[in-house]
């Protein structure tokens, strides 16, 4: 047990927020050993309404210290103690399965593998992942097994590439000889899901200590040795990026690099690409296609989620640029995530252990929880270091790398994160759009066909700076929020939703975080404080009392007033000083959603075109 002051400290760094408590205590923890306690499923996963960090971490020790199930299995049988043998899997006579995020640290500096980055809050490992600072989405490919399950319901196409059975067996060949010469290699298991009900067991055999520290933040980590004994994967990702498919064009590739995921076999390989995120969004599109294949089906979502005081749970859809990430995390509420959900039949819940945020333009006033959460064992990939008083200090602003700079982090960097990581059925779901035509209001509330026409939209708005070339506006419709991991057609996730909504009685609203008072250059950015009071009087409920104005293009209803709103705002074609100008834009917009869902016509359970704007 921590001495009494230590208890002090830690209750009062987590009660208030403090930081500057929680590094005193760091330092004394560092110089003073006390055992580590198990932690009990039990203490972990109270009742759902629960909203505090647990009890646990304030009276015991430091978060990062509780997981502690870390090994290293030696000797020539060492892939056959951990399982990977059945992989074919045998060379590697050194084995670092789960390690604890100090030991990670260690290896990282030992092997070399990156640069300690002198953070505001403490330092913290930085990684440069080559020329691949994103997703590779051209190389992502899908086997296509003729005849199985997943061949019959998965959405193929451009996102969904299929390959051959006989492609894979050569490629997972290749990646399991490369690991055959190496004498040792780090694994980790975990899982994905909060909810035991659904939760997969995930494995990941890598090359690197950063490669596990990244999924060591992102995925759920198993919280005794007994997890572990005898650990049956559902899934396994062998992540072999240092080398590359010289035969690509023979295999009828686009490049050497190679993403390749088997559902029947429950196996991938990634070839040539470091970037940490294909190993966490190739897991979420595998949550895509399972969660709705099961009796009853589930519904996977691409959203943030937070919690309130009363157990009032609410979802935030949005692509990037919308405020997701942001309006999410509330001082009044706690997060549960920011990412990956599911929504089953005992309500909501975080697929992920940790948070992937991005970090241009980072600062402590624009995005404190971000900002703060960088400290020890976070891990920050191409985020550019410049030289201070001798040490390597992160620039968030220096994009020259990429604009996709990015940092992980485990989800009780947060504080007041919501420790069981699953509340009930969702009161309301928020559509994020940033519309930088200046035409959709700053909140309007919608019916549940609405809501799925919007959802299957998923629309917000590229402007200049965001992309090469872009001088105006131009929409990006991004079905489900989230086109990108959808391995079933948008279609089936519309249907899940809307019977979700139905038996659940939430309200569905579209929040504008994007332009007012004309179109982007001319108009202006909504402010935060005008998008957060939207958020505000849904989530406390005086939206309700509000009177409703139909929109007569849009369909949707849109409040004449809210407190803390300038009433003209939320009608925004009093904003416009020229009001055919706005007339005209929005008749534009309208347009280019109607071509945009010509795509769903006569597709799914329900039509659902006669429920967006009618020109």
């Amino acid at each position: 047990m921590l001495a009494s002051s230590g208890r002090i400290l830690l209750r009062t760094a987590t009660g208030v927020g403090g930081r500057t408590a929680l590094r005193a205590l760091a330092a004394r923890a560092a110089t003073t050993p006390f055992p580590s306690p198990k932690v009990s499923s039990e203490t972990v996963r109270t009742n759902f309404n629960y909203r505090y960090k647990s009890t646990v971490a304030v009276e015991t020790t430091l978060p990062r210290d509780e997981y502690n199930v870390s090994s290293t299995i030696t000797g020539a049988d060492a892939c056959t103690q951990v399982g990977i043998d059945d992989l074919g899997i045998t060379n590697p006579t050194t084995i670092y399965r789960n390690l604890t995020f100090q030991e990670l640290f260690d290896h990282e500096n030992k092997n070399g593998e990156g640069k300690v980055a002198n953070a505001e809050y403490g330092d913290t490992f930085a990684v440069d992942t080559g020329k691949f600072t994103g997703r590779s989405p051209k190389d992502k490919w899908i086997v296509k097994n003729i005849g199985s399950e997943s061949d019959q319901n998965m959405w193929w196409g451009d996102i969904n590439q299929p390959t051959t059975p006989e492609v894979y067996k050569e490629l997972y060949d290749k990646a399991v000889a490369h690991f055959n010469t190496l004498d040792k290699c780090y694994v980790f298991d975990g899982y994905c899901g909060a909810n035991p009900k659904s939760q997969k067991k995930v494995r990941f055999v890598h090359e690197m200590a950063w490669s596990q520290h990244f999924v060591s933040n992102m995925f759920i980590r198993p919280e005794s040795h007994d997890q572990l004994e005898g650990f049956e994967p559902d899934f396994t990702v062998i992540n072999a990026c240092s080398q590359v498919d010289e035969e690509w064009e023979r295999h009828n590739l686009n490049s050497d690099v190679a993403v390749v995921f088997n559902v029947e076999e429950k196996k991938a390989v990634i070839f040539g690409t470091y970037y940490g995120g294909e190993n966490k969004k190739g897991i979420f599109s595998l949550m895509n296609y399972w969660l709705p294949m099961q009796d009853p089906p589930q519904f996977p979502m691409h959203c943030s989620a937070n919690v309130g005081k009363d157990g009032d749970s609410a979802l935030f859809f949005g692509l990037s640029g919308t405020g997701k990430t942001t309006l999410s995390a509330d001082p009044h509420r706690a997060l549960i995530g920011d990412d990956e959900h599911g929504w089953d039949e005992d309500g909501i819940f975080n697929f992920e252990g940790g948070c992937y945020a991005k970090t241009i333009n980072l600062s402590e006033k624009t995005e404190p929880d971000i900002y703060r959460a960088i400290h020890k064992d976070a891990l920050l990939e191409n985020v550019m270091l410049v030289e201070k008083d001798g040490k390597l200090v992160p620039d968030y602003f220096d994009v020259s790398k990429t604009e996709n700079g990015r940092v992980s982090y485990p989800i009780f960097h947060i504080d007041g994160y919501h420790k069981p990581q699953m509340a009930g059925h969702p009161n309301n779901i928020i559509f994020l759009s940033c519309d930088a035509f200046g035409v959709l209001p700053p909140v309007a509330k919608l019916s549940s066909e609405q809501a799925m026409y919007h959802f299957l939209s998923g629309y917000t708005a590229k402007v200049a700076g965001t992309e090469r070339g872009i001088t105006e506006p131009v929409p990006n419709f991004s079905p489900c929020f989230g086109a990108a991991f959808l391995t079933l057609h948008p279609t089936r996730y519309a249907d899940l939703l809307k019977d979700k909504l139905e038996k659940h009685n939430s309200t569905a609203w579209l929040v504008n975080s994007g332009w007012s008072g004309g179109s982007y250059p001319h108009g202006d950015r909504m402010s935060i404080k005008t998008t957060r009071s939207c958020i505000d009087a849904i989530l406390d409920g005086s939206v309700n009392e509000a009177t409703w104005t139909k929109d007569d293009l849009f369909g949707f209803e849109v409040p004449d007033a809210l407190p803390g709103i300038d009433p003209l705002v939320l009608h925004p074609r009093n904003t416009w000083e020229n009001q055919d100008e706005f007339d005209a834009t929005a008749k534009k917009l309208a347009g280019m959603y109607i071509k945009n869902f010509e795509k769903y016509a006569d597709q799914g359970s329900v039509d659902y075109t006669q429920f967006g704007p009618q020109l």
